[in-house]
């Protein structure tokens, strides 16, 4: 079990394993401390942003040079999923949106994160984000979804998209 954090932040004592419902935790062996680091997913949401009847795909400057993806970030205290979404998008490409739909949540594990999926449909000039390097569109028949992280709402999306004009 990796853990991330060593030390308990209530009194400052090293954390070590526990087994709490069946499960590895690490935890705080302080008789007056009840600390347990919980490592629960952080809430991630994403967007499939179509534009012109096409969909945006975005390259974080972090990233690889062919390497794109969706509209993503973490959802912020205090805002609803569907802010959150608008938000990164209104941050990332500088145009505002419309939620078309909900598309679905994923579990991220090999990041400990939980996707949450929009359609959301925009107008107007992209404006990129300081995040971002570049963007592509893409049409929708052409798009291909990835294994990981909002690549299984990309298939979802495009089943959804196809049984529709069925």
């Amino acid at each position: 079990m990796v853990n991330m954090m060593r030390y308990c932040p209530l009194c400052a004592t090293e954390l070590t394993e526990v087994k709490i419902d069946g499960r590895q935790r690490f935890g705080c062996p302080a008789d007056s401390c009840e600390y347990v680091f919980w490592d629960n997913p952080t809430p991630v949401v994403a967007a499939l942003v179509e534009r012109q009847g096409r969909v945006v795909l975005a390259r974080n400057k972090a990233w690889p040079e062919k390497m794109y993806g969706l509209i993503t970030g973490f959802l912020e205290k205090g805002e609803t999923p569907e802010q959150g979404v608008l938000r990164e998008v209104e941050e990332e490409l500088g145009l505002e949106g419309t939620i078309a739909g909900f598309i679905g949540y994923y579990p991220f594990q090999e990041m400990n994160q939980l996707i949450l999926a929009f359609h959301v449909v925009v107008d107007g000039r992209i404006v990129l984000g300081e995040e971002l390097s570049e963007v592509k569109m893409i049409a929708p028949e052409k798009l291909r979804p990835w294994s990981l992280g909002t690549g299984p709402a990309v298939r979802d999306w495009i089943q959804r998209r196809n049984a529709s004009r069925m």
